[in-house]
Parts: structure tokens; sequence; C-alpha cells
């Protein structure tokens, strides 16, 4: 079956006999037609409605002509800034402009505006002032309440009040913008669409919010952090489309209203959509700037699940696809899987079977499907539920099928694999298979730090836990003789972690006889606990006070704590360990971190930086050299 694009100029409209869409889709992305890109599936929800839709991607944010290409349309404008947060796109957590974006083609940097949501939304209401505009995608989605903005440093208001939109489409959308356009095709003024589950609306008629629970106005705030820290705990305690509550946001005589979230999709609903007829691919006009980088990483991935109720603190999935798991048909992976082998490209290897997290195949508990998830507690922590139900064998059984597909050498599972629930499952079937066939001679995991106490501010589980699941990796590993290694994610400066508990990483990266390559800054992006922690310095769920490192130099020094023999962070580490009153660490002993400087303070003689002496570049060269040796055994020893 020979597959379009969408009309993406008035000569494809033509070409098509549509003299008027009925909805033009601005994006910030360029125009992948795959189902990893959110406006690719809701433009194909939506045409196979029969609805017309056309793309216009990237526009030019200063000029109003770049959003009139396509005319206007009959139902209304659909807005996303794209796959990411604008501001995350452009920026780093040092605030500084990111090199390459890879949602553009070429991976060329400026083709989209700061807060863009925003920008193009004004854009369009500046062309066609009464045309209905729909905001969503993950910025709006992540937006649509009054946030904190780490960019700004501000508390921001709901972007539908600074947009210009009339509807936020917030979540995954399928449901809501089918609901949507149906309404606004049936004649129904847009201002009138109030009702339709996973969207928010502006309501100057406060008689009409008898059902809502009322949030705190937004001046009180911006003046307020505790009450701020209330009002994001309610927003985050209502997100499950069966047990969540209408919220209203006062703006002076203002109103947002947040409908609950959308009732998650059935199994035939998901793998109606995703066997909609995609190009899976970018646009045509982009092959001479070289395609799109971020579609390499998904073009041989298959999505089987969304939502998770893994619920770490530093995670916006709760806002944005929920708790409530949702997936795919074997059947349905497995005709897309075939479909993949026929790619003259594809040499063999599936790079992921997943999602969120992807050995989460079913709703954590039996009840969710009716009543929600639960309200005032979470699935795996501080401990698995006790009515959790832990049982990979429907995964181990999909995989198992793809891996005897003609054409397919590997199936990798490269998404995130929560250990703690791993852990749970009575049977070590999956954990078997995991280590004998699906894993890429090392496996990415996430403990993302080893103190007790930051953990809990995470969301994460107990180092005990890591610990454990790390043994029984490596006790696999040697029983199919095997030597895979485990690449842990670790993360630093999050709030609750002081320099005391940054030295405490720093040291059982020492006993472990390795440094990473990569680190994550703690990263306050909206609509999650964690920076609602940073803003406020409270946690949420409890209101007791957070330690917050917020100064650059302190965030500096705890990186650096956890990349301890890079040379250039000799200095950030002697300090760091000098704050900590953990001079013990600098010595020539086995357990020391570094060596002392030669001269005194923090430079030496002269005023020149501060170095190693030469008995101790030596032996950091020897035992360098030692480590090289040694290092690619060590987990496994410690196994």
């Amino acid at each position: 079956m020979d597959r379009e694009f969408l009309p993406v100029s008035r000569e494809d409209m033509e070409k098509r006999g549509i003299a008027q869409l009925d909805f033009v889709y601005v994006i910030g992305d360029a125009y992948v037609d795959h189902p990893s890109f959110g406006h690719a599936v809701i433009s194909r929800v939506l045409e196979s409605r029969g609805y017309t839709v056309g793309i216009i991607a990237q526009p030019d944010w200063r000029t109003t002509e770049s959003v009139m290409t396509l005319g206007r349309p009959r139902l209304g404008f659909l807005v996303t800034a794209g796959n990411m947060d604008s501001m995350v796109n452009h920026y780093a957590v040092s605030k500084k402009r990111r090199q390459k974006d890879s949602y553009t083609p070429g991976g060329v940097m400026g083709r989209r505006p700061d807060y863009a949501v925003v920008v193009y939304c004004n854009l369009i209401r500046q062309a066609y002032r009464d045309v209905p505009i729909i905001a969503g995608g993950i910025e709006a989605s992540l937006r649509r309440m009054a946030h904190y903005d780490y960019w700004s440093d501000s508390v921001k208001r709901s972007v539908l009040m600074d947009c210009g939109a009339d509807l936020i489409s917030y979540g995954m959308g399928e449901r809501s913008i089918t609901e949507i356009a149906d309404a606004l095709n049936a004649g129904i003024p847009v201002r009138d669409i109030t009702f339709v589950p996973g969207t928010c609306y502006r309501t100057k008629r406060p008689e009409t919010l008898f059902d809502c629970e009322m949030l705190p106005d937004y001046e009180k705030l911006c003046s307020d952090k505790k009450t701020y820290a209330e009002s994001f705990y309610r927003q985050y305690c209502n997100t499950d489309p069966f047990n969540g509550k209408r919220l209203a946001e006062p703006y002076g005589t203002v109103y947002v209203v947040q409908n609950p979230p959308s009732k998650p999709l059935t199994q035939q609903e998901m793998d109606d959509i995703y066997a909609l007829p995609y190009c899976r691919t970018w646009h045509p006009s982009y092959d001479e700037a070289g395609g799109i980088p971020a579609f390499a990483e998904v073009r041989f991935s298959l999505i089987s699940s969304r939502g998770c109720f893994g619920g770490c603190s530093f995670c916006a999935l709760t806002f944005h696809q929920g708790r409530i798991i949702q997936t795919r048909s074997h059947e349905s992976l497995l005709a897309e899987a075939q479909e993949m082998t026929k790619d003259p490209d594809f040499k063999g290897y599936i790079h992921d079977v997943g999602g969120p997290t992807a050995n989460f195949r079913q709703p954590s508990c039996k009840k969710q499907l009716e009543h929600g998830v639960c309200r005032d507690r979470q699935c795996l922590f501080p401990r698995p539920c006790k009515n959790l139900t832990a049982d990979h064998s429907d995964y181990v059984a999909l995989l198992r099928k793809l891996r005897k597909i003609p054409g397919v050498k590997k199936v990798f599972i490269r998404s995130g694999i929560r250990f703690d629930y791993l852990l749970q499952d009575p049977s070590d079937e999956f954990f078997r298979d995991l280590v004998r066939y699906h894993i890429s001679g090392q496996l990415k995991v996430a403990p993302e730090h080893v103190s007790d106490p930051v953990l809990a501010m995470m969301g994460k589980p107990a180092h005990s836990v890591y610990q454990k699941f790390t043994e029984k990796y490596h006790q696999l590993n040697q029983e199919y003789g095997m030597n895979q290694f485990l690449v842990p994610y670790l993360m630093s400066s999050h709030p609750g972690c002081s320099m005391k508990e940054a030295v405490e990483l720093a040291c059982y990266l020492r006993d472990l006889g390795c440094m990473p390559e990569q680190v994550q800054d703690f990263y306050p992006t909206p609509s999650t606990l964690s920076t609602c922690m940073y803003y406020t310095e409270l946690d949420p769920r409890t209101m007791k006070p957070v330690y917050v490192p917020k100064n650059p130099h302190l965030k500096a020094l705890q990186r650096a704590l956890i990349q301890y023999r890079r040379p250039e962070n000799y200095e950030l580490v002697r300090e760091a360990l000098q704050r900590a009153g953990r001079e013990d660490l600098i010595g020539f002993g086995p357990k020391c971190l570094i060596r002392p400087a030669q001269g005194r303070g923090a430079a030496g003689k002269g005023g020149q930086k501060a170095v190693p002496d030469k008995k101790s570049r030596k032996s950091g060269q020897k035992n360098g050299e030692k480590r090289k040796k040694t290092i690619r055994n060590v987990h496994k020893k410690k196994g």
C-alpha cells in the first residue's frame, strides 16, 4: 500500500483535491511520520476519523505569514512545541545553550523559539483572531497549571493564560482531540467545549465550577512557597482518570479549569493507533540536510506500552502519561517487527521493546482499571505494595516470539528496567532471558544514588535493593559464561543531597572501581515532585524541609565528586572534601579519593594552581594502569 505524507504545502493540498483543511497542525519539531512522534499520532488519528490535517513544521516565529501557508482551517489550529519542552530542548541544566537539536533537520539549533507553545499560539492569533486553537504535547501538558519555571526562576501562569489558545489537550491526547474535533464539527463553539476529559479551558463564570476543587489563586502561589507546594501536591494526587477531580485555578476573575484525565486506551485501541498508515520516516524535504537525528533512536524500536507506576520524583510521566499501564498486543508488535525486517537498512537488530519502563506490561494491580491508582500511596515506593502484581510472563512470551521472526538476529532492551519490580517477580525467568538474550554487552540501569535519604527524596528504592539486583545479575552472567557489565545512571545535586551524601556516592564508586563517563545534574523541569522540592525547599508529600543545592558552585562540587579521578576536577574535589569535613579522604591510603596538593591552601606558592606532587602523580598513574586492567571485572567480582 502506497503511503503518503500529510499535506505540507498548497501544492500537496491541490494534489489531494483539498480546498480547505479541517485542521492545520503547527509543530516545533521537524515532520516525522512515525508513531514515536506525537504530532504523527494525533494527525493520523484525526485522519482516520475523516478529518483532513496539514502540517506546518518549525515555522518562522518572526512572521505571521509562516502560519498562513496552508490557509485558514475549517475547524481549528493544533499546536505543539514538539517531543520535548522547548526550554529543555534549548538549554542544558547550566542554562547554557545546547549546540544540537536532534528534532531538527541536520541537528541544527535555533529552528524553534523559546516557550514555543506561547509563541506559536500568539502568532496564529495575530493571523486569525477567531479560529479555535488547541495546544497539546509535552510542553502544554506539563505547563497546564501554574508552574515553577527554572529558566526564569519564577512561577509562571498556566500556559493557557499566556498563549491565546482556547483549549489544552493534555496527556496522550488521542481521546480528547477526537472528541474536540467532533464537537467543533458539530458546530459547538469552542468556548462551550468544557466537558472533554483530558482538557483544560478558561472561564469567567464561577457559577459553573460547583463540582471543582478550588486551588489557591496565582498571586498566593507566587508569594507563598508552602502554598505552592500544597497546591502542586493536590494536582499530583488528581492525575488519575478514575478518581481524579476537576480542578480550578483562579487568576483574578479568570479561572483555568482542568478536567480529569482521559480514560486509558484499551489494547485494541492501542493496536489500532499503531496500525495507522504512517510513512515511518521523516519528510523527504529533509533528505538534503541529512534527516532527523532523533529518528535513528526509534527507527528499529518497538513501543510496547505507555504509562509508568514507578513514581520517580524527578519524572513528569505521572502528569503526562499517567500511572496506569496500557499495552499493545503481541500480534500488533509482531506485525510491526515483521514489517521492520523488510527495510533495506535493517541489519537484524531490534534496538528496543519497551516504553517509559520496559518491563511494565500490565497495571500494577488488578483494581486499577476499575478504581484507578491509589491517591495517597505509590506502587513501589517506599516499598512494594502488598497488592502489586509482579509478573513478567507476558513480556517473556512476547520477546521469545520476536526472537523467532526470520531476519531478526537480536532483540535488545534499552529503555529502562525497573530492577525493584524485577526482583519482586517470584519467577526469575525474565531475568534469565534478559541476561542471555537481550543485552548488548552492557545493561544501563538507574539506581541514581546510594544514599537512602536521597533515594527517598527521589522516590527510588533503598540502595540495598540495587545491591541485591547487581549480585543476581553477576551471578547469572557467571552461570551463563557471559561477561556483561552494568552501567549505572547517577544523578548529582538532587534535592536532599548534601555534600555528605555526595561524598558517600564517591566512596561507593571508589570501592566499585569505576568512574561514570556521564553524570546527570538534577534538572528542574516543569511538573515534577523534585522540581517542586527544588523551588520550595519542601517535600510536598510531607511538607518537611528539604536541603536543596542551588548554588552553581556547590552543584559543580557534587558533580566533580562523582568523577573524582579526572585531573581537571582535582581542586573541586579537594574543596568538596574539605567542606564535608572529610580530609581523611585526601592522602595516600587505599581509601583516599585524591592525593594531597603541593603547597598551602587552594593554591600553591606564587598563587599557582595546586596540583598533586610528583610522588602523588606517579602513584596515581600506577593505580590508573591497574584500574584499567581490572575495571571490566570489578562488577563481576563484586557479584
